[in-house]
């Protein structure tokens, strides 16, 4: 990744991390959760005593609630980076994604030249069960005209969002059709899927790639492990890069299915809350499978447990890049109003006794920093640019060296591939003119593509069809210079990615992940590592 992309991605990706993922935290194991959703009465203080007064003597009136929304947040920002403050309005909007469903219509769209196309439609869902096709143009949203209106994508999904059981009328215009289509539509649960993927990569290696720890993903992953033995599986990597987290025994029921009964994957502690331990039960049922975890910096949270319970028992491998460093567990608390608290009430210790949170003594502004840090000394591409004190060393039961202090370092490096990095591809990638024209020509072909049930036979199709030159002549007439560096440099990853996201258009993620493996280095080092089973047993 090149610096440019870090400055313009880092504080973006930073703040997913900061805010939807990481803050949405790690909820403890039963008698912590216990607590979660429970009521929390405010009792009078120095706070209310301060609102009062000013409600009863300041010169002119004022909103009392929003006064204490914004000291709240003030007050919080005091402790550590993970504890904050969820106004009501935004409670539901931050909890949908773990709790593993939402209640909607049954579709993905894009905005495209003021005009909604449907990418995919949920199988299953209220969408498929009237009719709703990949490809159609919704027109209006109950007699609201949405096409041609730069209507804001937000604005459309509150239109289509509802609660369960109730109706959202449709118009679209399907092509090929001169004539426009109705649908009534009634609401459902709609899946939020977090794991992305389970496929072989080769005859005997599974890949499963998870991107958030939701209450649904142990059976998610159960499934696609299932799925994986009955195609021969012997070997399976576990892709947790960019999943900043969620749930804790999310992910300990995962890493329950690799470790044997009573060995250890995670202990919390703190101040008020007394040693806890997770270990594994006698219900694992992945024992004999060799596996690996793939982390980078933005991994953090359940994703470090995950990875640190199978590198300190020696189960598997570690492969990637450092992870972020996040060891505090909050507990969230319902305040009277429908908002939340979620504080942090504990550390967790990998089973070699490690805390992995980095530091935040220096501030938040300092600690939101640190990746850009990382990268700036050199971190994403050599290894030996990390520096570990002696005091953080711990030892595996197989003896194996591992450090505490920030983050879980990996068994196997792999730096932050630049090879093909170009002007073009910075420029390409930065104005989202891949994805876009990847999406228009899986539009436009879309009955031809659609004939091929597998991400191989669209790959080899599409080898047929002179993608990359169509590519450069879309985006030199987005006013792309053609005379920026990096046209041959950047014809592989640049016509991979292509390819990936045009499968993604037709097959969604089964369609992506089998075409984009090519191009990504850390699986492509993790399957030849586990092909020649260098593997921790």
């Amino acid at each position: 990744m090149s610096k440019e992309k870090i400055k313009i991605y880092g504080p973006i990706i930073l703040a997913v991390v900061l805010i939807i993922g990481i803050v949405v935290g790690i909820i403890m194991t039963k008698n912590i959760s216990s607590k979660q959703n429970t009521n929390y009465k405010e009792s009078p203080g120095k706070l209310s005593k301060i609102t009062d007064y000013i409600e009863r003597n300041y010169v002119d009136t004022v909103n009392t609630d929003k006064l204490v929304e914004s000291a709240i947040p003030a007050m919080l920002k005091e402790l550590d980076p993970h504890s904050v403050y969820i106004p009501a309005k935004k409670l539901q909007q931050v909890s949908d994604p773990l709790e593993g469903n939402f209640d909607g219509i049954g579709i993905q769209f894009n905005m495209q030249k003021d005009t909604i196309i449907v990418i995919s439609v949920i199988n299953g869902g209220p969408s498929e069960m009237v009719g709703i096709q990949p490809g159609d143009r919704i027109i209006e949203v109950n007699d609201s005209t949405v096409a041609g209106v730069d209507m804001p994508s937000k604005e459309i999904v509150s239109m289509l969002k509802g609660e369960r059981g109730t109706k959202v009328d449709v118009t679209v215009k399907r092509p090929g059709s001169s004539n426009l289509k109705e649908f009534t539509i009634t609401r459902d649960k709609i899946p939020y899927y977090s794991v992305d993927v389970s496929y072989m990569v080769n005859k005997n290696t599974g890949y499963i790639k998870i991107n958030r720890f939701a209450k649904t993903t142990k059976k998610e992953f159960l499934e696609g492990l299932k799925k994986l033995e009955e195609q021969g599986l012997e070997n399976l990597i576990i892709d947790v890069r960019t999943n900043n987290g969620g749930y804790l025994n999310a992910a300990t029921s995962i890493i329950d299915q690799f470790l044997k009964d009573g060995e250890l994957i995670v202990y919390t502690e703190g101040k008020n809350s007394p040693k806890q331990e997770i270990r594994a039960t006698s219900r694992g049922i992945a024992h004999d499978i060799d596996v690996a975890v793939m982390i980078d910096e933005w991994s953090a949270s359940a994703s470090e447990i995950m990875a640190g319970a199978i590198q300190d028992n020696d189960r598997g491998i570690i492969v990637g890049r450092r992870s972020f460093g996040k060891g505090l567990v909050q507990e969230q608390t319902k305040l009277s109003d429908g908002s939340a608290i979620r504080l942090t009430v504990a550390r967790y210790y990998t089973p070699t006794g490690r805390c992995i949170q980095k530091p935040y003594d220096n501030g938040r502004q300092d600690y939101a920093k640190d990746i850009q840090e990382r990268y700036e000394q050199g971190e994403f591409f050599h290894a030996d640019s990390i520096d570990f004190a002696d005091s953080l060393k711990y030892k595996t039961p197989e003896g194996d060296i591992v450090y505490g202090g920030g983050g879980i370092m990996p068994d196997y490096f792999v730096p932050a591939d630049t090879t093909d990095n170009s002007k073009l591809l910075s420029k390409v990638t930065n104005k989202g003119l891949i994805y876009e024209f990847a999406f228009n020509y899986a539009d436009q072909h879309r009955n031809t593509l659609e004939q091929y049930e597998t991400p191989e036979e669209i790959n080899k199709y599409l080898e047929t069809q002179n993608i990359y030159p169509k590519f450069l002549n879309y985006v030199y007439n987005k006013n792309i210079s053609r005379d920026l560096e990096g046209k041959d440099k950047s014809k592989e990853t640049i016509n991979t990615r292509v390819k990936a996201y045009i499968a993604r258009n037709i097959l969604n993620n089964e369609g992506y992940y089998p075409i984009i493996k090519e191009i990504d280095h850390t699986l492509q080092k993790t399957i030849s590592i586990m092909e020649d089973k260098e593997l921790k047993q």
